[in-house]
């Protein structure tokens, strides 16, 4: 440019030499104006304004990822000290916690370390729950005159335990008698094998249970408990047995009488039961 007399000195052109509005965007060149450009308070409007007139769209991603210019940047690391990100109230639910295994309802989250975030969902301990429940009531009457143990009619049961570390806890209610004089014996099995019976001892008979009729042919209440460990999931079966001693009498079982069980109100009928349960370990 020329100049009548003197060049005139450089001076830096600051704002106030400036009218308003003389500056539009078509005189700044694309890419010209950074987020280092622009004063923060100046970003942060500009950031809060979505619709970003007059900026391209570099401008805006350079402004964006600045985030010393923004609010709400997202926290990646712990949240610990003073100055730390503050978590609303009924924020973290199951979805947000890094846990090991998938949830079962009823189980509970349980410390364990070694396992991705230091937690793990398990069923809640202690064992001893009962599992499940089976039983055999026997209304109807009994008898045999075998010197052999013979099945009871109707006192089995049959259950399948959930897992091999289960044990089962066996009930057995009866109301025994036999002829006036005799003795009975009873004993309680696992399939075929006898699991509640006294230790051999000589010529001694060994039972779960045994008596001695009286005169008068009374009959007994007897209960029976014992805790099996049958270590199998397949279905296993707990009976009652029953015998007489040698001679001539009648071991029975839900009668009031054996040699005088006429029609008659002064004679009765019981009822027996024999109940397994499950217990988990």
């Amino acid at each position: 440019m020329s100049y009548i007399g003197s060049t005139p000195a450089n001076k830096l052109v600051t704002s106030s030499d400036m009218e308003d509005g003389i500056v539009t965007t078509s005189k700044i060149a694309d890419d010209a104006a950074t987020a280092d450009k622009i004063a923060n308070a100046v970003n942060s409007e500009i950031t809060a304004n979505t619709a970003k007139t007059g900026i391209s769209s570099s401008q805006t991603s350079a402004i964006t990822a600045n985030t010393s210019k923004t609010t709400n940047a997202t926290h990646s690391g712990e949240v610990t000290g003073s100055g730390a990100l503050t978590i609303a109230d009924n924020i973290v639910d199951e979805a947000n916690l890094k846990v090991s295994n998938s949830p079962t309802n009823g189980y509970f989250l349980a410390a364990q370390s070694g396992n991705t975030g230091g937690l793990t969902w398990q069923e809640a301990g202690g064992g001893g729950k009962i599992g499940q429940v089976v039983q055999t009531v026997k209304t109807t009457t009994f008898s045999t005159s075998s010197n052999s143990y013979t099945d009871v009619t109707g006192m089995s049961v049959a259950i399948t335990p959930s897992a091999t570390s289960s044990k089962v806890l066996v009930t057995v209610q009866f109301t025994a008698g036999a002829t006036s004089g005799y003795k009975f014996y009873t004993t309680l099995l696992k399939g075929s094998t006898e699991i509640y019976r006294g230790n051999a001892d000589g010529n001694r008979q060994r039972d779960s249970y045994g008596g001695k009729a009286n005169a008068n042919d009374d009959t007994r209440s007897v209960s029976l408990t014992f805790l099996d460990s049958p270590s199998t999931t397949s279905a296993t079966t707990y009976k009652l047995q029953g015998k007489i001693e040698p001679g001539s009498g009648v071991f029975y079982v839900n009668m009031s009488k054996s040699s005088n069980d006429t029609n008659n109100s002064v004679y009765g009928r019981s009822a027996s039961s024999i109940t397994v349960m499950e217990v988990l370990a």
